[in-house]
């Protein structure tokens, strides 16, 4: 960072610090992942310069020829990951995607039905606190209180209660495999449209960890930045039937020029995906978190849903008599960081919360596998068991600063052509 270091030493020795942070400490937190340096590249690089409204083919600016390119093999490349008829790469968030469709297909007032928030789900399913909440008439299906799995009939009988327009599929701390299936039947029963967000699990899905929706749904949406492990952004799937639509209301209709250096990096994230390597970093993943959720049961913490079939879990800490927010908070100072996280059913507010969400993502990356899960439990137990003792987080965080030396945290993906 030499011409930073020289323009602007403060802002250099931020992101010296960001580095040494995620260098030393242990990530758990389920929605982040660390990107290749070609990833990085292409998201640094000269493409920032280019400003390119519009699409291929059809900008409103001269000298796209390269930047054209960029795209296109974006495009090509997640058609080809996800088996989509077509595909928008311009969105710059999974929020902006998910608005993208809404607009193409909804009107204000329209009736969608979504995963509760509190259960699992997301803000732009139709929270109350997000605008799709103040939009669209929203409601929102759940989890069962004896399984905390999501409850299929209750969901097929709210649809047939309220005949949504639309219904929205996906969350953004389940820790089950979602059936699709089941959703694109409910929807057609009530005839609605079917979008299902994979924002979470988009990696699970390319590598074959998790059964994918794109033949069962109308629209897929998705972030690059979680176990895709992709530049902060976001796409769209969907019929070719709807593919004209969905590019208008995302340019112009909420976007003006797309971000092309990330664009570009999301064309090397959908190649670097497509590789056998990326495949078996996906099973990974899900290994990990079984092996960490399962080291954390055995050691009397209650798991919410009782295990995991993918990157991520819940622990409920009430019998533990924990909040999630002094727990997070003393493992963050311990050199493990994860979220607080509301649990389905949780007595306590969203600032506060019952639970903490873990994710394995960011440490199947540095190469960590089910025997690193076992010690990153242990250390979870120390921190929590004796959740005021400063010391003891000071003698973890030297342990976890030692121990991820052995770890690096960019990714080498090697290329197959």
């Amino acid at each position: 960072m030499t011409a930073l270091m020289k323009a602007d030493p403060v802002i250099a020795r931020v992101i010296s610090g960001e580095e040494r942070r995620e260098t030393e400490k242990i990530i758990l937190i389920a929605s982040e992942n660390y990107v290749s340096q070609a990833v990085m590249d292409a998201q640094g690089s000269i493409l920032s310069n280019k400003y390119a409204e519009g699409y291929p083919a059809k900008r409103f600016y001269e000298g796209c020829e390269y930047v054209d390119q960029a795209e296109s093999l974006a495009i090509e490349r997640a058609k080809a990951l996800f088996g989509a008829e077509h595909c928008n790469v311009q969105p710059l968030s999974g929020t902006v995607a998910n608005l993208a469709v809404y607009l193409t297909m909804l009107k204000p007032g329209d009736r969608i039905l979504g995963m509760n928030l509190s259960h699992g789900g997301h803000l732009s399913h139709g929270a109350p606190a997000s605008f799709t909440g103040r939009i669209f008439e929203s409601h929102h299906y759940g989890v069962s209180r004896e399984t905390y799995t999501i409850d299929y009939d209750e969901a097929e009988t709210m649809a047939k209660r309220i005949r949504p327009k639309m219904i929205v599929v996906g969350a953004s701390s389940y820790s089950r495999i979602i059936d699709f299936e089941r959703f694109r039947r409910i929807a057609d029963e009530v005839g609605a449209l079917l979008m299902t967000d994979i924002a979470h699990i988009a990696g699970l899905v390319a590598a074959g960890a998790h059964p994918s929706p794109v033949p069962h749904a109308d629209f897929v949406t998705s972030t690059t930045h979680k176990t895709l492990r992709g530049p902060r952004g976001a796409f769209i799937l969907c019929k070719k039937e709807y593919a004209d639509l969905i590019d208008h209301t995302v340019f112009p209709g909420l976007q003006g020029g797309p971000f092309m250096n990330i664009i570009a990096a999301k064309a090397v994230c959908f190649k670097e995906a497509s590789t056998q390597q990326f495949r078996e970093y996906g099973h990974q993943i899900v290994k990990n978190a079984k092996a960490l959720c399962q080291a954390l049961k055995a050691k009397g913490y209650e798991i919410v849903t009782g295990s995991t079939d993918n990157h991520l879990f819940l622990v409920n800490l009430t019998n533990r008599e924990i909040t999630g927010r002094d727990a997070a908070r003393a493992l963050d100072r311990a050199g493990i960081t994860l979220n607080k996280n509301v649990i389905p059913f949780d007595t306590q507010s969203p600032y506060v919360t019952s639970g903490i969400r873990i994710g394995t993502p960011i440490v199947t990356t540095r190469g960590m596998k089910e025997k690193e899960m076992d010690l990153i439990a242990d250390w979870i137990d120390r921190v929590l068991s004796d959740i005021e003792n400063e010391t003891l987080q000071k003698q973890v965080a030297d342990e976890v600063r030692e121990f991820c030396r052995g770890y690096p945290t960019r990714p080498v993906v090697l290329h197959e052509d």
